[in-house]
């Protein structure tokens, strides 16, 4: 029994739940930017990354541009099956994508095994998911804003991927809570492992709002405030972790 995890940047993971391969959030080539255009935010990955082979799924927690990336999407065979946010499933459909299944929060799923649980994820404007997904590899809860369900029952999990510092800016406060959500989580889950995702992998941002970005806390300094139950890591883009088998 394996389960291991992959990490691309930004909110871009591969999950292994044993022979059971999840593509998640990818954004694995080309620029991202948002409305109204690139002169406003425009992100620049350090590496270019061909699309994982032998996938077995796309999960989706969002329809915004960082999360469901056009140009990386495009990189998918459209036979793969996607489960997503209800937003995010509009945009991989239109993409030609055959077998799509959407999931609002409180509802479930299973794929091959695997249960996937929508749960209640950031409002960016619409309330977004998050996941809670159980195989018998092992179980993992992802979210990639820092928003925890409060309808989430306590459970002992394997991991937690997680955002570890808080991002915002002036006007709307934090739109990214890390360093409050983590005790949070580790509290609910009593996870063995917690990953730090979402500021990570080196992007370069440019655009007439990241003059206003605001960051606090540090991966190092909300990892330290961690039980020594719950080891904590800043994972490298590109590099395998086997946390499980």
């Amino acid at each position: 029994m394996t389960l291991a995890t992959t990490y691309f940047g930004a909110n871009g993971w591969l999950l292994e739940f044993d022979d059971l391969r999840v593509l998640v959030d990818p954004w694995l080539q080309g620029s991202l930017s948002f409305p109204p255009g690139g002169w406003m935010l425009k992100g620049e990955l350090p590496e270019q990354r061909p699309a994982p082979d032998h996938l077995d799924l796309l999960l989706l927690t969002q329809g915004l541009a960082d999360h469901a990336h056009p140009e990386s999407l495009d990189l998918l065979p459209r036979t793969l099956p996607v489960i997503g946010s209800v937003a995010a499933t509009q945009v991989v459909k239109k993409m030609g994508f055959e077998s799509v299944q959407a999931l609002k929060p409180g509802e479930c799923t299973t794929h091959k095994g695997l249960s996937v649980r929508a749960t209640s994820g950031a409002p960016v404007p619409t309330v977004e998911n998050g996941y809670l997904l159980e195989h018998a590899s092992g179980s993992l809860y992802l979210e990639p804003h820092g928003f925890l369900d409060p309808a989430l029952p306590p459970q002992p999990l394997d991991a937690v991927i997680t955002p570890m510092v808080d991002l915002g800016l002036p006007a709307l406060g934090a739109f990214v809570k890390g360093c409050s959500v983590v005790p949070q989580l580790v509290e609910r889950f009593q996870p063995s492992t917690v990953l730090a995702s979402t500021s990570g992998g080196d992007v370069r941002f440019s655009g007439a709002l990241t003059g206003l970005l605001q960051m606090q806390g540090s991966v190092a300094g909300t990892g330290a405030t961690l039980p020594d139950s719950s080891q904590w890591i800043d994972p490298t883009p590109g590099e395998r972790l086997v946390l499980k088998g």
